[in-house]
């Protein structure tokens, strides 16, 4: 929608194991420009800078299969908790207690809080999804790890809700 010459691929700086940053891969969803000003802002219901083809591969998930990139650049596992922005983290450690315990192990394409809690875009939400994250961490075994994948892959094929 933006033309030829628009990249398909996003990276993203995000933060990972141990507060290490690295690129997160993506299909770009939304227009080239939407953060033209260097601000780093929650994604929006109904967000204007979210292109048609956007909406529908973020609605169908698509937009995060570059990721496994990630995983086998071993920056990123399957299943953990989500990798967030450096600028929303520097908040969340300040605001919330133990949000640096949920980076002692790699981040997610997929996690416990994604599949139990709604998008979250407040530090509330932080604070709710961090509880999941923790619990996974802290619980975290093969069968923790394979039951989150077959959860994500109902959500996905079936369009099952979280819990």
């Amino acid at each position: 929608e933006d033309g030829l010459a628009a990249s398909v691929f996003y990276g993203q700086v995000r933060v990972g194991q141990h507060g290490k940053p690295f690129s997160l891969l993506k299909f770009r969803s939304m227009s080239e420009n939407a953060e033209a000003d260097g601000k780093a802002r929650w994604a929006e219901a109904n967000d204007a800078r979210v292109s048609r083809v956007g909406a529908f591969i973020r609605k169908t998930r698509i937009d995060e299969l570059p990721q496994i990139l990630n995983v086998l650049k071993g920056e990123m596992s399957f299943v953990g908790p989500r990798p967030e922005r450096p600028e929303f983290v520097s908040q969340f450690v300040e605001r919330i207690p133990y949000y640096r315990e949920r980076h002692v192990i790699k981040p997610g394409i997929t996690g416990w809080a994604q599949l139990c809690y709604p998008y979250g875009a407040s530090d509330k939400d932080a604070l709710e999804k961090l509880q999941y994250d923790l619990y996974y961490v802290k619980n975290h075994s093969l069968l923790f790890y394979l039951a989150v994948l077959v959860q994500t892959v109902e959500v996905i094929l079936w369009g099952k809700g979280a819990r």
